[in-house]
């Protein structure tokens, strides 16, 4: 866990993106991201915007097998699901996680914020904020300095964005958009399995 952020790193997040979630871990390539969380080995390759849209056509929002960019910033590689909750599935931030950490955050139309903290396979720290803050996992209290100054804390509905602030606060998360014709590894997970 680092305990410098970039503040504002996650500013892009903080518009008019009514839904995404966000998987972070840190240390891995993008390529072994999207392996962990279960992308189909014959959609992995380098796009843009553009391929993107053209290769994936109506299913590039699909809830069950979404379509996920990455990128690395720092130490950190994200993917990026416009349509899909996998990195929320705790089976898959578990496999996101053996061995180093990851972050996973979460946002819908409700509005509901979620966040999950994993390290070694385990969920350390999980919240959302659509109902008063109850820390889960391992180690609830384990971000407690970091969440108390941005109000959240147990029996409190935390303030909007306030899940972004904790992210680049605690661990210095950030996503910065690709350029017009940069290339991004990205894939489509796989569907996750039916309980």
């Amino acid at each position: 866990m680092t305990t410098t952020g970039a503040a504002g790193g996650l500013a892009l997040f903080r518009g008019d993106i009514p839904f995404y979630t966000l998987t972070f871990a840190k240390g891995l390539t993008p390529v072994d991201l999207l392996t962990r969380m279960g992308a189909a080995p014959d959609t992995l390759a380098p796009r843009h915007h553009g391929e993107l849209a053209e290769e994936f056509g109506d299913t590039l929002l699909d809830e069950d097998e979404p379509v996920v960019t990455t990128g690395t910033d720092g130490a950190w590689t994200w993917a990026w699901e416009q349509g899909g909750v996998h990195g929320l599935d705790d089976g898959v931030l578990g496999a996101v996680s053996r061995g180093t950490e990851a972050v996973a955050l979460h946002r819908n139309e409700k509005p509901a914020h979620r966040f999950a903290y994993a390290a070694d396979g385990g969920i350390v720290v999980a919240f959302d904020t659509l109902a008063p803050v109850e820390p889960t996992g391992r180690d609830p209290r384990r971000l407690d300095p970091f969440m108390r100054p941005l109000g959240l804390v147990p029996g409190r509905t935390g303030s909007p964005h306030s899940v972004l602030e904790l992210a680049e606060r605690a661990f210095g998360l950030r996503v910065t958009p690709p350029g017009d014709d940069e290339r991004r590894w990205s894939g489509s997970l796989r569907p996750l399995p039916r309980p």
